[in-house]
């Protein structure tokens, strides 16, 4: 039976680590890595975990939730025993990523954490695994390698976590997991973490779960609030004039770039570097050598500009970050909100601009429908018309035609069924302005 604990965030927060059942050594650790009190999403899941149940935690990115598993799994596993937890994760990042977080709150309790991947030559693997590893974060492909091949022996994991669940199943990991579980014994603790709650891990949940307790935070709203959000309508070709022009006055240096391709991720960097800026790239076709060197130049600010595709939108924990462009607009709405949650992480404010091209209006529309938060329309602030093309003419005819009778906008926007005589303008603006596409001075 699956439980519901919906926990709503709280103004201030009641407890503090050591509260919560934290020891003097992760205590330590923390203090060392700044982290002064929990967050809601730890303070709500750490004591049903140090209880033994199994747990569903939903939350933004950004909001703590490596430590929220992390923190009470540590204080919970056998010292210098053999692998009793394992970590699932969708990306090599994000391993990685993780990793280096659970390594930073074990820095004074003895424990080993290794990442698991592919891409990385396996024999380096083997070596850490021989060494002695009490936490393994993996990625499901190459875990079933090492298990199929007997370097891995899952037997004695007591602890199974799924973090970024929803990626996970949208990757089509399915199947991988339930392999992987079934080598798991039935005496353990699941926990499940994610950006987004859909039915499939509910699902999952009641294969493989028991008792669970579900935390759900802001689920109604995919966005962040501490990020400033803003877009612009304009021609494709003058979205690089654009970009440059947003990097000339950012406040902050740090800024990662999404792109849709690989190869216009390849072709921008490079005339971003033409123009002077220190650009370097992040996608699915450099190896892992060079994705590690990529990450390692821009958290150490050696480059200040990451242009990547949506490998990066779950992998990339960089506190530094403090823009995010979408120079291409994702179909899926939630990528977007995936991509922008690389800004204002753990606490902090960013902001995020979309370039929207009149093939993308649409899809940005979708965006805008889906979040409470203001998104401004820069184009009036920045006195830029909105370009008007043929495809355009024909969507503002179609939304006049349809709206003399009262049927919705054949475009497939069912939010603006609105009649033309409450709109004097003949142009309903609608929220966050994204009616304005349609350029209502041009009537």
């Amino acid at each position: 039976m699956v439980f519901v604990t919906r926990f709503k965030e709280k103004n201030k927060l009641t407890r503090t680590f050591k509260e919560l059942g934290m020891s003097a050594e992760i205590i330590k650790a923390l203090e060392e890595n700044e982290f002064k009190e929990p967050f809601p999403i730890q303070e709500a899941a750490i004591p049903l975990i140090l209880k033994g149940m199994d747990v569903i935690g939903q939350a933004h990115t950004g909001t703590g939730k490596t430590a929220a598993f992390s923190l009470p799994i540590l204080t919970k596993i056998k010292r210098n025993g053999p692998i009793q937890v394992l970590v699932l994760v969708p990306t090599r990042e994000l391993a990685v990523q993780v990793t280096n977080e659970i390594n930073k709150f074990a820095k004074y309790t003895g424990f080993r954490t290794v990442a698991i991947y592919g891409g990385q030559n396996i024999g380096i693997q083997y070596d850490q695994i021989r060494r002695g590893v009490q936490i393994i974060v993996a990625t499901p492909g190459r875990l079933i390698d090492h298990v199929k091949q007997g370097s891995i022996n899952l037997d004695n994991v007591k602890f199974v976590v799924l973090d970024e669940a929803d990626r996970m199943l949208d990757m089509g990991f399915i199947d991988d997991i339930k392999f992987i579980l079934f080598y798991i014994n039935d005496d353990r603790q699941i926990c499940l973490f994610s950006a987004t709650m859909p039915s499939e891990i509910l699902r999952l949940a009641q294969e493989y779960m028991k008792d669970v307790q579900q935390i759900r935070l802001n689920e109604e709203e995919p966005s962040l609030d501490t990020i400033d959000q803003s877009y612009l309508i304009i021609h494709e070709k003058e979205k690089f004039k654009h970009l440059c022009h947003f990097i000339n006055n950012r406040d902050q240096k740090q800024t990662i770039v999404f792109t849709a391709t690989k190869q216009r991720t390849s072709r921008l960097a490079m005339d971003l570097q033409c123009k002077g800026f220190k650009a370097i790239t992040i996608h699915g076709d450099l190896s892992q050598r060079q994705r590690d060197n990529a990450m390692y130049r821009f958290k150490n600010g050696i480059e200040d500009i990451l242009v990547a595709t949506d490998i990066a939108a779950r992998g990339i924990d960089v506190p530094a970050v403090g823009h995010v462009i979408n120079y291409d607009i994702p179909e899926d709405p939630m990528i977007y909100f995936h991509r922008i949650g690389r800004t204002a992480r753990a606490g902090t404010t960013g902001k995020a601009i979309s370039l929207v091209s009149h093939d993308r209006i649409e899809d940005f529309g979708r965006i805008l429908r889906q979040t409470e938060q203001t998104i401004r329309k820069l184009n009036e602030e920045m006195g830029i018309q909105v370009p008007i093309t043929h495809s355009s003419y024909s969507h503002r005819y179609s939304y006049r035609q349809n709206n003399t009778t009262g049927n919705r906008y054949s475009g497939g926007n069912s939010d603006y069924n609105r009649s033309k005589s409450n709109y004097p303008n003949g142009w309903y603006e609608g929220r966050n302005g994204y009616g304005g596409a349609w350029n209502r001075g041009n009537r």
